[in-house]
């Protein structure tokens, strides 16, 4: 294929890249961009494929087989719950292959004794740095949110220094490659280990409510990773993918971010969430918090006019969100109105809410972003708070002592009556006690969300 064709259909995949990126900002068009973004990759690889001889179309075929069989298993076996954990390995291998792809141009370029044009030289040592940290990085990740370790921050003394120490390392021995490339190959190893040490030590202190920013951000890493290797290898579409996902990722991380009302700094080195599973300053010795019949909360939300329903992980950890679709259509059949309410970093990943009640085909128009609907909640004659914990907890106004005082949450207490659909009264994933359980006007129905929520299905039925 002549050059000059190669990178006008490459320009054109990127373009399709582009509008799927701008269609994803809206649930409308999401789909649509998602199938554009798609063509523009095919396109893509079948350029590269004609274009350039890098491998055996053996090789190359039996990877296609390969990577269609691992990806057609996992979308049919990982769970909706599982998803944040998909993302995380998924961007892990992103980043991997960065670092093989960046390792394997050095090593092939000392082999043919063929110096490195500076430029090159660097972005390979990037690919090597940010490739491996996304790598182990992602699996850090990956293992908190699989529950394989403690999802709490993991620290020692000193790991600040020790990060640090191991950054200047890298850093010095990635510009002494650059100034003595292919003399030896020993310092490229020794950057590609203590990156992916780097990348574990990283992400380890990271916990609680801040794991969908690290998700968001390990996404941008692997972005950025793949733009370096584009660089090295030459490759306009991988530097312009790579360039859009990291950019865009760069972005998402500083809006769930914004919508914690705290810094990224201090996301990826505050430890948020290792004091403890009690907010500092206040217990809740002495409050008892009020349970309520599924009878009774049936009757409540029969006869409400307006109902928010508040989403969170312990929905998608029940997979209950039909049952949540079918328990709004019985309410909105009785003449009320029902309105979902999303927080920037309800569940495990970004926009883990609104992907779990797509699946249960609920309107896009009744979802709701936090800024929207606040002011609604003090009209709601209900409240259904199912599996949220965090982001409904009023310490976060009301209690300086609090670890997430000035986070902006969901207005939930301000509604006349408020509904909590839980399994116990432990914390949430950020370890702090929930001043809306004891709530003068909180009732408890205690129990799995799909079976409280079947009951209230049934009951509903039931109300004359």
């Amino acid at each position: 294929m002549p050059h000059a064709i190669a990178e006008l259909l490459y320009l054109v995949a990127a373009v399709c890249f582009i509008i799927g990126i701008k269609q994803l900002s809206s649930p409308a068009t999401a789909v649509n961009g998602n199938r554009i973004s798609a063509v523009g990759m095919l396109l893509a690889i079948v350029v590269t494929l004609l274009d350039r001889s890098i491998v055996s179309y053996g090789v190359i075929f039996a990877g296609l087989v390969v990577g269609t069989a691992l990806g057609l298993w996992m979308a049919r076996a990982v769970r909706m719950t599982a998803m944040p954990q998909m993302v995380a390995l998924l961007n892990g291998l992103g980043g991997g292959a960065s670092l093989l792809v960046g390792g394997a141009e050095f090593l092939k370029s000392a082999l043919l004794g063929a110096p490195l044009a500076i430029d090159t030289a660097v972005t390979i040592q990037l690919s090597l740095l940010i490739g491996a940290v996304t790598f182990t990085g992602s699996l850090v990740a990956y293992a908190k949110l699989q529950e394989l370790i403690s999802g709490r921050p993991i620290v020692f003394p000193g790991l600040k220094s020790v990060n640090a120490v191991l950054l200047l390392a890298i850093i010095a021995l990635g510009a002494w490659q650059v100034i003595h490339p292919g003399s030896v190959t020993w310092p490229l190893y020794a950057v590609a280990a203590l990156s992916l040490i780097l990348g574990v030590l990283v992400v380890m202190p990271i916990g609680g409510a801040d794991m969908p920013v690290v998700i968001s951000l390990l996404n941008s890493y692997s972005g950025l990773a793949a733009a370096m290797t584009g660089f090295v290898i030459r490759n306009d579409v991988l530097i312009i993918s790579g360039a859009l996902v990291g950019s865009s990722g760069i972005i998402l991380s500083q809006i769930m971010c914004k919508a914690m009302n705290r810094s990224l700094a201090n996301v990826l080195f505050g430890a948020f969430g290792s004091a403890g599973g009690v907010v500092a300053g206040r217990s809740s010795e002495g409050l008892t918090a009020r349970q309520v019949s599924a009878e009774d909360a049936a009757i409540q939300l029969a006869y409400a006019r307006l109902v928010i329903v508040v989403p969170g992980y312990g929905l998608a950890v029940a997979q209950a969100q039909h049952l949540v679709r079918e328990l709004a259509d019985l309410i909105e059949k009785r003449g009320g109105e029902v309105k979902y309410a999303i927080h920037p970093v309800a569940g495990r990943m970004p926009g883990h809410m609104n992907v779990l009640l797509a699946e249960a085909n609920v309107p896009y128009d009744k979802l709701y972003d936090m800024e929207q609907v606040n002011g609604e909640f003090e009209r709601a004659d209900v409240a259904l708070v199912v599996g949220a914990n965090d982001v409904v907890n009023p310490a976060a106004r009301t209690d300086p002592a609090s670890p997430i005082y000035g986070m902006p949450i969901l207005n939930a207490d301000h509604a006349k009556s408020v509904i909590v659909l839980k399994r116990g009264m432990g914390s949430g994933f950020a370890g702090i006690e929930n001043d809306l359980f004891y709530n003068p006007r909180t009732a408890m129905l205690f129990g799995d969300a799909k079976a409280s929520l079947t009951t209230l299905v049934s009951e509903i039925k039931n109300v004359s």
